[in-house]
C-alpha cells in the first residue's frame, strides 16, 4: 500500500465558498453571521446549512472587527488570603459554562491587580464586559466601574451601589435563617464562626452581611449571641473552638461561615467531648458538598455559587445588548434541616 505524504490538507472553507453554494453574495453572509440587517428566513436558512454542510468556521479576530465585540468577558478572581479556592472554582466553573452557551470566552484576572488590572483590559478592548468577586463594602474598584465604557456586574454587594449591577445569595438573610433556626430549637446562647480576621479587615461584604443578619435575628428572637473570626487550619480552628466554650461555656449552638472550618470545628468538639447535635447543634452557611460529607451530615444554608455564576453571565449579556437590568439580585437563602441540630439538652420541646 503506498501513501502519497505529498497530498496537501483540504483547504478550509472560506466565507466565498459559502456564499457561491447558498447562492448568495458573500455580504449576506456576513449579514447572517454578525445580524447587522434582516435577512430573510429562507436566505438565512439556505446560509446556515450551507455553513453546516461545509464546516466553516469564521475567524475570530475577522468576527470581532466585524462586530465590534471579542466575545471574551473577564472574570476577576479573589486568590488572597482568607479565601477558600473549591468555592471560588466553583464560581469560576459556573461563569465559563454559561458564558459558553452565549458563545464567550473568559478571561480570568486575580483580584491583586485592582483598579489598574481593570483599566488595563478596558482600554485594551479585550473584554466586552467584566464579572467582578469578592467584592468589598468599601471597594477601590468601584468608582472605576461606573466610569469604565465596558458593562460590568459585581458577585457581591458593596455598600453604594448606585450606577452598579450586583447579584449575590442574601447573606444578611441567610446568616438570620441560621438564628431563627437554632432560636425556633430553644437554644438561647449561640455564636458565629466567621470567616478568617482579614476578610473582616478588607471590610467583604459576604462576611459582614451575615454576622449583620445572625447579630439582628439574635435580638429579635431574645438569643445571646458572640462572633468570633476563624483562620484557617485545623490547629487554629481548634484553639478557636477551645477558647470560644472556655469563654462562653453555655452556647448551645454554633453558625459556621467557614468552609475550612467545617469540618476541624466538629473534631474539636469531639474532643472536647461535645456531641452533636446532643450537647451543641451546629449549622452551616456553606456550599452543598461541604456540608453533607460532614459527620453527621450538617444542618446548613447552601451558597448556591452555580445560579450565581448563571444569573451574572445572564445579567451581562443582557447588558451587552442594551437592556435594562435590576440594580441588585439577592438569592433567597434555603436552609436544609439535617442530622446536626435539635433541641438543646435539657430545654422544654
Amino acid at each position: 500500500m503506498t501513501v502519497d505524504r505529498g497530498r496537501r490538507r483540504p483547504a478550509q472553507p472560506t466565507i466565498a465558498d459559502v456564499a457561491r453554494h447558498a447562492g448568495v453574495a458573500v455580504s449576506t453572509v456576513s449579514y447572517v453571521l454578525s445580524g447587522k440587517r434582516a435577512i430573510s428566513a429562507g436566505t438565512r436558512d439556505r446560509v446556515l446549512a450551507s455553513i453546516r454542510l461545509l464546516g466553516y468556521h469564521p475567524h475570530a479576530g475577522a468576527r470581532a472587527l466585524a462586530s465590534r465585540r471579542a466575545n471574551v468577558i473577564a472574570l476577576v478572581l479573589p486568590l488572597r488570603s482568607g479565601i477558600q479556592v473549591p468555592v471560588v472554582m466553583q464560581f469560576a466553573t459556573a461563569v465559563v459554562t454559561s458564558a459558553r452557551r452565549h458563545d464567550h470566552d473568559v478571561l480570568l484576572l486575580t483580584s491583586d491587580e485592582g483598579p489598574a488590572g481593570l483599566r488595563r483590559i478596558a482600554a485594551g478592548a479585550l473584554v466586552d464586559g467584566i464579572l467582578v468577586m469578592d467584592v468589598e463594602l468599601d471597594d477601590p474598584r468601584v468608582p472605576l466601574l461606573r466610569e469604565l465604557d465596558r458593562p460590568s456586574v459585581l458577585i457581591g454587594v458593596p455598600a453604594d451601589t448606585a450606577g452598579l449591577t450586583c447579584v449575590d445569595l442574601d447573606f444578611d438573610r441567610a446568616g438570620a435563617v441560621c438564628v431563627q433556626h437554632l432560636a425556633g430549637l430553644g437554644h438561647r446562647r449561640v455564636a458565629l464562626l466567621g470567616a478568617p480576621a482579614a476578610v473582616y479587615r478588607r471590610g467583604t461584604g459576604f462576611a459582614h452581611r451575615t454576622r449583620a443578619g445572625v447579630t439582628r435575628a439574635a435580638a429579635g428572637h431574645g438569643v445571646e449571641v458572640v462572633s468570633v473570626p476563624c483562620e484557617e487550619g485545623d490547629a487554629d480552628v481548634r484553639r478557636t473552638v477551645v477558647g470560644l466554650l472556655e469563654r462562653h461555656p453555655g452556647v448551645t449552638g454554633l453558625v459556621v461561615q467557614n468552609e475550612s472550618a467545617v469540618g476541624p470545628a466538629l473534631a474539636a468538639l469531639a474532643g472536647l467531648g461535645r456531641r452533636v447535635p446532643d450537647d451543641v447543634s451546629v449549622v452551616a452557611i456553606c456550599p452543598d458538598q461541604f456540608a453533607v460529607q460532614a459527620t453527621p451530615m450538617l444542618t446548613s444554608v447552601p451558597v448556591p455559587a452555580e445560579e450565581i455564576g448563571r444569573q451574572a453571565v445572564s445579567l451581562l449579556m443582557r447588558k451587552l445588548t442594551g437592556e435594562a437590568v435590576p440594580a441588585t439580585t439577592l438569592l433567597a437563602p434555603r436552609l436544609t434541616v439535617r442530622h446536626s441540630t435539635a433541641d438543646p439538652a435539657g430545654a422544654p420541646r
